[in-house]
């Protein structure tokens, strides 16, 4: 799901959901992963036939996601996933998020938020200017001194 959602405004939900699907030729479980993504997000499914670009910006990032699950994904990436949305949009595509990974969908993503990132993650690998500043669990990663500096501030410690 790339940066700045990059949904398909004039389209409906609908065809936006069914494009992520595309490469896909069986009809039956595109209509099943179809019901469960609506189901993941059913604020989705309340807009089913709505015009994608006149939806809120943390709708439109549902529905990015969304799409990206409807290609059946083994890894899922996400490219800032929680920019411009409100904060209980960004909760609920954390919960999400987390689920996603509890079934077993193996998940990259790409976050300012560390930490929002952090509250769901196994694994933090935190970059700055271009490199590699700290990898590990997120205690570690909370507790590390470049992190702090760098992200968290001096308030977190």
């Amino acid at each position: 799901a790339p940066e700045g959602r990059r949904i398909f405004p004039r389209m409906s939900v609908k065809e936006n959901l069914e494009l992520g699907a595309f490469l896909r030729n069986d009809k039956a479980a595109v209509n099943a992963d179809m019901d469960r993504v609506l189901d993941l997000f059913p604020r989705l499914k309340e807009r089913i036939k709505q015009t994608a670009g006149t939806m809120s910006g943390g709708e439109q990032q549902m529905l990015a996601v969304s799409r990206a699950l409807m290609g059946d994904p083994k890894l899922l990436l996400l490219d800032e996933p929680l920019a411009g949305v409100n904060p209980k949009l960004a909760e609920e595509i954390l919960d999400i998020i987390k689920n996603l990974s509890i079934e077993g969908i193996n998940i990259i993503m790409v976050e300012h938020n560390i930490n929002a990132v952090m509250k769901i993650s196994e694994r933090v690998v935190v970059m700055a200017e271009g490199k590699i500043i700290a990898d590990g669990e997120p205690e570690v990663i909370r507790n590390n001194e470049n992190v702090i500096e760098a992200y968290l501030g001096k308030a977190n410690e």
